[in-house]
């Protein structure tokens, strides 16, 4: 396979993913980290027939994607913590209303405006329960820009496979992280398309009916059928209601969609995990530091091993559970005060031998600061 090599940061990574995917409509509003992915798509995108808007506010950039998708576009908007928090609510709406869409947000310490130009990895709760209400929600990250590349064009076509937003987490390391980037050649990454009803104007037409393969073909709002889109729970028409069946089936549909189909959309990496008594758990520029560490020891002899998330949400409980049942000690890295450590306590059989190495203070985790708490874990002071 031919490619082109470029040398850019991974917020130009994630905005060579997009258009690759087929990106037709961005709305944005600039915030740092996430900046750079606003700025080459205002410069890029209307270049290859697709539209960018900068809205006044990350909310509207929220309701603009949305209506934008609606209308058949493929769509994504870009931003960093406080933002991604404003945008929550639209975000719920998406998910009820099941309309694709691709949300980016590049994360910095919070709460609040926080540190806006330090890193961090303290938005993995929020993607999971930032809007309210149950529901079922799709996160990936990535790092490197290889990976940025990969998981953006993945994002857009989750999107479009379950009809569903679609979050990625990039943190400022990785966002502003400059290296080379291998482009493939247009057709040899897999895209998924809007999958469009057959149904035939003037005939009814169900825009939440699924097909015997669970997947709801969708017709360009504005087009030949005329239906009703609503943050209400709704029929199979897209009209309100609050007729207790209908409301539990279509929560359980939005729900087991994602759910039940975990094991194709979780994706992970594994380093030297055949024979590792002690597994290394990191994802985002974490897991570089991470990998290098496991490295430097596995030379001088230590079993060490990581497993890269690349999937956050839903979380890939069974994954983790296997590639921990025979380690001495799970110890999990990451940039905030233990979003991830949470989750796979519950997924592993011996909690109690789950540690964390973290750090929170907008300072990047070096391999040092993950050998330090290793030697105290594995009794070997400090």
């Amino acid at each position: 396979m031919s490619s082109t090599v470029k040398f850019v940061q991974g917020n130009e990574a994630c905005v060579e993913g997009a258009l690759y995917a087929g990106l037709e409509f961005f709305a944005g509003y600039p915030i740092t980290p996430s900046t750079e992915i606003a700025e080459h798509l205002a410069a890029r995108l209307p270049r290859q027939g697709g539209k960018f808007i900068q809205m006044e506010d990350e909310i509207a950039s929220m309701c603009a994607i949305i209506g934008a998708s609606l209308t058949g576009c493929k769509v994504m908007t870009a931003t960093s913590g406080p933002g991604f928090s404003l945008k929550q609510e639209a975000l719920g709406y998406a998910v009820m209303a099941e309309i694709p869409c691709v949300v980016v947000s590049v994360m910095r310490g919070g709460p609040s405006t926080g540190l806006p130009t330090h890193v961090s990895q303290g938005d993995v709760n929020q993607a999971r329960w930032g809007t309210h209400g149950d529901h079922a929600i799709i996160c990936m990250t990535a790092s490197n820009n290889q990976d940025v590349f990969a998981t953006t064009v993945e994002a857009f076509n989750l999107a479009e496979t379950y009809r569903t937003p679609v979050i990625l987490l990039f943190d400022e390391v990785v966002g502003h992280m400059r290296e080379k980037l291998e482009m493939p050649e247009p057709g040899a990454v897999p895209l998924v398309g809007r999958l469009r009803t057959s149904v035939k104007d003037g005939v009814n037409y169900h825009p939440y009916l699924p097909r015997e393969d669970g997947r709801l073909p969708m017709s360009d709002f504005g087009g030949v059928h005329r239906y009703n889109v609503t943050g209400l729970f709704h029929d199979m028409w897209g009209f309100p209601t609050d007729n207790p069946t209908v409301v539990r089936e279509l929560l359980r549909h939005l729900v087991d969609k994602i759910d039940n189909n975990a094991a194709q959309i979780c994706k992970y990496k594994e380093f030297h995990l055949e024979d590792a008594e002690c597994v290394l758990i990191s994802y985002g520029s974490s897991a570089r530091s991470a990998l290098h560490l496991v490295e430097e020891r596995r030379a001088l002899g230590d079993k060490l091993g990581l497993l890269e998330l690349q999937t956050l949400w839903p979380f890939p409980e069974a994954v983790v559970r296997e590639k921990c049942s025979r380690a001495k000690h799970v110890v999990v890295v990451e940039m905030n005060m233990g979003q991830v450590m949470a989750q796979v306590k519950l997924a592993v059989d011996k909690p109690g031998r789950v540690y964390l190495v973290n750090r929170y203070d907008g300072v990047f985790i070096t391999p040092n600061d993950i050998m330090n708490i290793l030697r105290l874990i594995q009794g070997k002071g400090v």
